[in-house]
């Protein structure tokens, strides 16, 4: 085999007995090497095919952070009352950088290398816990899944002992999601690390409240004149709650849409129109947010029959009509197909934006994670 090496070791050119084209072997700093075929079977235009994929590759691995004045200063992200509008903006465009860094060939950063992340959920939520792995990762941290149901709290110790236990082993951040409501915010109280909310009961989802404003803004750039209807099972959703406050500081004005047993005490207190059929409430609106029917959480006497749930209030797209011409269709997920929304509309991806729900998630929680790191090194009284 005759080989020749490039660029400092970083690029290998090979080629052996029984081959007539020169392959390449690609390795970057903390990533795993790449070896493909040139397609060449000169080494001079080998060497020129490898040096131009290895300067896209190492193009890759970089992000272009910010140097804009940061206006969110603070080490936890538990209830978006916390945020202003400022700050709202702020983390939207920090995240504009991973949406697209999130679509290159190597999505691979050492930004946050050497920090160390607790996923501590004692709430099954595949999609959160894996969207925060993924950003967690991508930014070259390491990140912990705790086991709630193998851990030693399921074994008769307190809430309060788990985090000691972990404080002890200084963790940067812990991604908590717990079925009681107010937790996040008593944990951040009692540790040294920072703490992201990842759902806390009926109460708060700060981040899928963040990723859902960054789909819009995807799409229609200002909320300014936005409509946006928020629909189902209010009363029971930390999803509807968080997006109403975020979305409203926005700019955005906010219809919620649902029976009246599903709707909570305060909702008058809230900045939105209320609504109990689709129809009216639907009416001149842009995006139309349906959201899961919170069985864990709800009363076995208000659980409505499926059928005529979804005939009064799932969306298909004859309910959509009463929408705006080319209204959007979101849903934080996960779905019940054919209670909330029909199955071919969540699908049709000329009018749903589901999909691309689940992509910025990825982008939020990675800005969401990088913006606090960084907060974390320049407040030394944290």
């Amino acid at each position: 085999m005759v080989s020749k090496i490039l660029k400092s070791g970083h690029i290998k050119l090979y080629k052996r007995e029984n081959s007539n084209f020169w392959q390449m072997k690609i390795k970057l700093p903390k990533l795993k090497a790449i070896r493909s075929s040139t397609g060449s079977k000169l080494l001079k235009e080998a060497e020129k095919i490898a040096l131009k994929n290895y300067s896209i590759l190492n193009k890759d691995n970089k992000i272009n952070i910010s140097s804009s004045k940061n206006v969110f200063k603070k080490i936890h992200l538990v209830e978006t009352a916390d945020l202003n509008k400022e700050e709202i903006e702020f983390i939207l465009n920090a995240s504009k950088k991973y949406i697209s860094f999130n679509k290159q060939r190597i999505k691979k950063s050492n930004l946050l290398e050497g920090r160390t992340i607790f996923n501590l959920f004692f709430e099954d939520s595949t999609r959160t816990r894996t969207s925060f792995e993924v950003a967690a990762k991508r930014l070259g941290a390491d990140i912990i899944n705790v086991a709630v149901k193998d851990s030693s709290i399921n074994k008769g110790e307190t809430l309060l002992d788990t985090m000691t236990t972990i404080n002890s082993m200084n963790p940067d951040i812990l991604i908590v999601r717990h079925p009681e409501e107010g937790i996040s915010k008593k944990i951040s109280s009692t540790v040294n690390a920072s703490v992201i909310n990842a759902g806390d009961g009926s109460h708060e989802h700060p981040t899928q409240a963040l990723l859902d404003a960054l789909t819009i803004k995807n799409k229609f750039n200002s909320f300014a004149k936005l409509q946006i209807a928020i629909c189902g099972d209010i009363l029971h959703s930390r999803v509807a709650r968080s997006n109403i406050t975020i979305l409203s500081k926005l700019g955005a004005k906010i219809n919620v849409i649902g029976p009246k047993k599903w709707l909570p005490k305060n909702i008058k207190k809230l900045p939105v129109k209320i609504f109990n059929d689709m129809e009216k409430g639907l009416q001149n609106c842009d995006i139309v947010m349906m959201l899961r029917i919170q069985k864990e959480r709800i009363v076995e006497k208000i659980m409505p029959n499926q059928k005529t749930y979804f005939k009064k209030y799932g969306l298909d797209y004859k309910k959509l009509k009463y929408a705006n011409k080319n209204a959007f269709v979101m849903h934080p997920g996960p779905m019940n197909r054919g209670v909330e929304i029909d199955s071919k509309l969540a699908d049709d991806i000329t009018r749903s934006l589901i999909q691309e729900q689940v992509a910025m998630g990825v982008a939020i929680r990675m800005a969401c994670l990088e913006l606090i790191i960084k907060n974390r090194d320049n407040n030394v009284n944290h």
